[in-house]
């Protein structure tokens, strides 16, 4: 059974990159106005040996691959790669960020994990957000200091590169430096999100000087530079990651934070946070092991709390392991893959956050007798209501209803992810992010890199005074994610692929869609991510883009109930798969996003 499941996806891929490779197949669904054509050098799909790279931007793949040709594996070829993210894409990830870094051994045949997410400070509480008792407005916390959790990217760097990596940090960060100081060529995308930033950036005169250069929007097609990052990762080159977390890099994060440099004439008040020297040095990555979920015989290995990433995609796929989805039609996929996606995210809502402080019962979630008695609630002609109250993981009932529902916490949407691929078959995916476009707003004077405002992932308040929250804020607690870098493994414990995708909440729904798009539908990965997507997350009316929107689908699924509403675009996936003979498959976004990097070493 295992053997046939991974055989027919490596033929089905591989036929798919025969009419795939060298030219970018038509887009899948219709470009929204807010989607840019592809830039001119991206290439969505690439086959061949030596290792693989997959990201949203061409100079930060190239980063990864220019590694790799130089014998590095793929934990230094991810590490190159997300310093590179930190130029082209600074509104999504960056050194005041953090994230979650998923590795795959192929000595060991090992899956492990590092849970690099930002910590709230340790003077944080319950209160955090709330003034009078009453919860802030959420623009409020979101450009403000008090947002800003403690960075964790830069330690994540250095641990993967402790534990797995083959070359030093300051070499790994030569190609960001260089790319940082020389340059790279402004496109539509990176344009489009400074100018939906532009009216808070203005109210930060160093975010202003760097990304609104006189005044104005960077210009499509101009080359943008940030010589501040640039001596910055110098300096981390040189110091190690100790700059931050003991030296004078984390002195500018600290005063940042604390009095955040607005503009006195823009009237805008940004609150301050309260994070010290003392958070900073004891800020520190967790290595630990990641969820696992059997699915039609293949192991998705992913994160473990504090992201629910792991604990809901596989929760999802537990769920769904009963239908056939390769025979459903079309519309019974994207029903059953709506209502499973519902039920598992009300789930994740009662029973998941930061387990140093939550009893977070991971192994019952995943276990495939609470599934069954959730998806026993699940009916093909009718729609589960929505918010759905969550089951019990610890004692299942048979169609358990459930008491009271837990909603969705809101989650930024511009992280970013990655995914590479070495000559030996160790592979990386890793999703790291600032949480909203362009995180706080607020720029480390003399640093070039943005803060995060992860800490708004946290909930601002109880649902109500009688449900259990377990995504308050508390001292040095990590807000709950939904990031979900996912590495599957054949029977053998060999790679069958890894994928990953920004996007908040919709991270989850992003990844169980490609999978079972990729698995169960028989999709090539470059069109498992391209095709149309659907997020549901235990709200009243599911997400469609214009591709879902507009199709026949949509009229059929709302005659049995489903409500939908229209997101221009949801996620903006990579993934590679391993492919007979030592070839790697790197694939990447058609369109969203401007369209996705993909590259090997030696392109077939």
């Amino acid at each position: 059974m295992r053997r046939a499941v991974v055989r027919n996806l490596t033929l089905l891929a591989v036929g798919g990159v025969l009419v795939s490779v060298g030219a970018a197949a038509p887009p899948s669904s219709p470009r929204s106005a807010e989607s840019p054509a592809p830039a001119t050098g991206k290439v969505p799909v690439a086959v061949g040996y030596g290792g693989a790279v997959s990201s949203v931007d061409a100079d930060a793949s190239a980063a990864g691959i220019e590694v790799l040709k130089k014998g590095g594996n793929a934990v230094d070829a991810a590490v190159a790669t997300a310093a590179a993210l930190g130029v082209t894409e600074p509104y999504s990830a960056g050194v005041g960020g953090g994230g979650y870094f998923v590795h795959y051994d192929a000595k060991t045949r090992k899956v492990s994990t590092i849970d690099g997410r930002e910590t709230a400070p340790k003077t944080a509480d319950s209160g955090l957000f709330l003034e009078n008792g009453k919860p802030i407005p959420f623009e409020d916390a979101v450009t403000s200091g008090l947002g800003v959790g403690t960075p964790g990217t830069p330690a994540t760097w250095q641990s993967a590169l402790d534990r797995w990596g083959s070359k030093r940090l300051g070499a790994l960060l030569k190609p960001a430096e260089r790319l940082a100081r020389d340059g790279f060529t402004v496109d539509p995308t990176f344009r489009a999100q400074t100018e939906s930033n532009q009216k808070r950036f203005k109210d930060f005169p160093d975010t202003a000087k760097l990304f609104l250069p006189g005044g104005e929007l960077p210009v499509v097609g101009s080359t943008f530079k940030n010589p501040d990052l640039a001596r910055t990762y110098d300096e981390l080159g040189r110091k190690g990651v100790g700059a931050l977390y003991r030296g004078g890099i984390g002195k500018d994060v600290v005063r940042t934070v604390n009095r955040p440099p607005v503009d006195p004439a823009s009237g805008r008040v940004a609150r301050r946070g309260d994070l010290s020297a003392a958070d900073l040095e004891a800020y520190a990555v967790k290595r630990q092991a990641p969820t696992k979920t059997s699915y039609r015989g293949l192991d998705v290995y992913s994160m473990a709390p504090s992201s629910s990433g792991g604990t809901t995609v596989g929760e999802a796929l537990n769920i769904l392991e009963r239908t056939d989805l390769s025979k459903a039609s079309k519309a019974k996929y994207l029903h059953r893959y709506i209502e499973a996606s519902r039920v598992a995210f009300a789930d994740r809502g009662r029973w998941v956050g930061d387990p140093a402080f939550e009893d977070v019962p991971t192994k019952e979630l995943l276990s495939q007798r609470f599934a069954d008695s959730r998806e026993c609630l699940i009916r093909d002609d009718a729609v589960l209501k929505s918010p759905l109250a969550p089951g019990d993981p610890r004692d299942p009932a048979a169609c358990e209803a459930g008491d009271e529902a837990a909603p969705t916490t809101y989650e930024g949407e511009n992280t970013t992810h990655l995914t590479a691929a070495d000559k030996w078959g160790n592979v990386v995916a890793y999703t790291l992010t600032i949480e909203s476009t362009g995180g706080s707003g607020i720029t480390v004077p003399g640093r070039g890199f943005l803060l995060n405002n992860e800490l708004t992932d946290f909930s601002f308040a109880p649902a109500s005074p009688t449900a259990h929250d377990p995504n308050l804020p508390g001292p040095g607690k990590r807000p709950r994610s939904s990031i979900s870098p996912t590495i599957v493994l054949d029977g053998h414990g060999k790679p069958v692929v890894a994928l990953g995708s920004p996007g908040g909440a919709t991270i989850v729904t992003t990844v169980l869609q490609t999978l079972t798009g990729f698995v169960d539908r028989g999709l090539p990965l470059v069109e498992a991510i391209a095709a149309p997507r659907a997020s549901q997350r235990n709200a009243a009316q599911t997400e469609l883009e214009p591709g879902l929107w507009d199709s026949p689908l949509r009229p059929e699924l709302e005659s049995i109930g489903h409500s939908f509403k229209q997101n221009p675009e949801i996620g903006a996936a990579t993934g590679v798969q391993r492919l007979p003979d030592g070839k790697w498959l790197a694939a990447a976004e058609k369109v969203r996003r401007g369209g996705g990097s993909a590259m090997v070493v030696r392109p077939e």
